[in-house]
């Protein structure tokens, strides 16, 4: 007989039929002639319960039934006639395919914290909580490259491995094949790189970007998702160092393009999700009211269906850096000192707390800040006529700030050439990159979203490392 998920069990009308079911044992609870076994298979966030005859299974067998342990079981469907439940499973016959000592196994049918969860992290997708997850992340996956598939993009895959830092930020890993404890040396005493194994410096991408608009030079759209990578040592809920990014680069597109594309795209993940993982949403979203209960009116997180519905009520508001930094320098947390960090006024680089307050109190709606000062942004962004600021773009979202970065490209050879002096920028290893803008060089822009930063956002939890499956942060590279 094959297997039927439970999923399936529960979306369409089985009832009556004999089906097999494979899952692994969330509780057992029971008599000495009846015993109700909860199955959960990780294909739904709901269990299946098994009701079995202790006389027709066996007492033996039954004692092998705990929690953590896998079982096949045969048996009709029916309706349910207890609570919780609209079906169930009349056990004719269960295997134990997977024994479990409860003695032994870390997860016991009780609340675990999620430090302790991470610290199991090979065995947390047993759980509630992070079978949710998982299954989001995998529709918003699915989602990203159906926009923009439909949108006529092209995936591209970037290097993973680059000698080239996109961010200027220099926190990169290095990879190399030479021996550590026996460095080649050239005759400054410089490790000599010439003998590794690309015959020069090799680093772990932070960026897909640059290599993304090469590739838009000739494809006009294109979108890349992949690993990147950040030896930054911050333990903060924000940071991890090994992560995904979505980064689309456009031919063509101006500033106000990439505003229209970015909000666009948001809207639909955030409606994708809301009409595909209704269960898991309703589930997350129960347990984060269950976690605030006991914290103040005001220090709770709003709804999680309605910050997600909050995005797609409104169109998101359009505001310049310079417009953002009066309205924040003029208000009653800035003049008050509520601000961990006050605005004095323009070339202040904007914190979380700025952009929540821009979002959740002044327009109660995402907002998008354009045109930022030079100085705080990266060389390959668009100067304006000011010289002062370029065409940058942040998406800021509630509870979260900033979801989204971007730009439009600097186009021009000469202005990109003296940005990349200005900010010591080697423009011999970026030989190829000021090449696209001598043949056929045309307005280009792109953005990038951090996917477990999303992910962060559309399930409610409060640490990012709560939302990869198996985060890398500092002095942490297990499983």
């Amino acid at each position: 007989m094959r297997r039927t998920k439970i999923v399936d069990i529960l979306n369409e009308e089985k009832k009556g039929e004999e089906l097999l079911v494979k899952g692994w044992v969330r509780t057992r609870r029971g008599n000495k002639q009846i015993n109700f076994i909860a199955v959960n298979d990780g294909s739904v966030i709901h269990n299946l319960q098994v009701v079995a005859d202790v006389e027709k299974i066996g007492e033996e067998l039954l004692r092998r039934v705990t929690t953590g342990a896998a079982l096949a079981v045969k048996g009709e469907l029916r309706e349910s006639e207890g609570k919780g439940q609209s079906m169930e499973l009349l056990a004719s016959e269960i295997e134990v395919i997977g024994d479990c000592d409860p003695n032994l196994f870390p997860l016991q049918p009780k609340k675990h914290s999620l430090e302790f969860l991470r610290e199991n992290a090979h065995l947390r997708f047993r759980t509630n909580t992070f079978s949710a997850i998982a299954r989001i992340r995998h529709a918003m996956i699915f989602a990203v490259h159906k926009f923009f598939t439909d949108n006529g993009f092209v995936n591209i895959h970037t290097p993973i491995i680059t000698s080239s830092d996109a961010e200027g930020a220099g926190e990169m890993f290095q990879v190399t094949t030479l021996d550590l404890k026996n460095t080649p040396k050239d005759d400054n005493g410089a490790i000599d790189f010439s003998k590794d194994f690309f015959g020069r410096a090799a680093n772990l991408t932070v960026s897909g970007q640059l290599e993304g608009e090469l590739a838009a030079m000739g494809l006009a759209d294109i979108y890349t998702f992949g690993p990147t990578f950040r030896a930054e040592n911050s333990n903060t809920t924000r940071h991890l160092a090994e992560f995904w990014m979505i980064e689309p680069e456009m031919a063509f597109y101006d500033l106000n393009d990439n505003m229209d594309l970015a909000e666009r795209f948001l809207k639909y993940l955030i409606s994708y999700v809301l009409e595909n993982c209704t269960d898991d949403l309703g589930f997350l979203s129960q347990r984060l009211k269950d976690e605030e209960k006991n914290r103040k009116a005001d220090e709770r997180s709003m709804d999680l269906i309605e910050k997600l519905k909050f995005v797609l009520s409104d169109d998101f508001v359009r505001i310049t850096y310079s417009e953002a930094i009066e309205i924040l320098r003029n208000s009653k947390p800035n003049k008050k000192g509520k601000f961990s960090y006050k605005i004095e006024g323009f070339g202040a680089d904007l914190q979380s707390e700025h952009e929540r307050f821009l979002v959740e109190k002044h327009f109660k709606k995402p907002v998008i800040l354009t045109d930022y000062p030079k100085d705080i942004k990266a060389f390959y962004m668009k100067l304006n006529e000011d010289n002062k600021t370029v065409r940058a773009m942040d998406v800021l979202f509630p509870q979260i700030g900033e979801i989204i970065g971007g730009s439009q490209r600097e186009e021009s050879y000469d202005k990109l050439v003296e940005r990349m002096d200005e900010m010591y920028i080697p423009k011999e290893e970026m030989w190829w990159y000021l090449d696209t803008r001598k043949f056929g060089a045309v307005p280009h822009s792109g953005f990038g979203l951090g996917f477990e930063r999303m992910i962060q956002f559309v399930t409610g939890m409060g640490n990012i490392r709560d939302v990869i499956p198996f985060p890398r942060t500092p002095k942490s590279a297990e499983f």
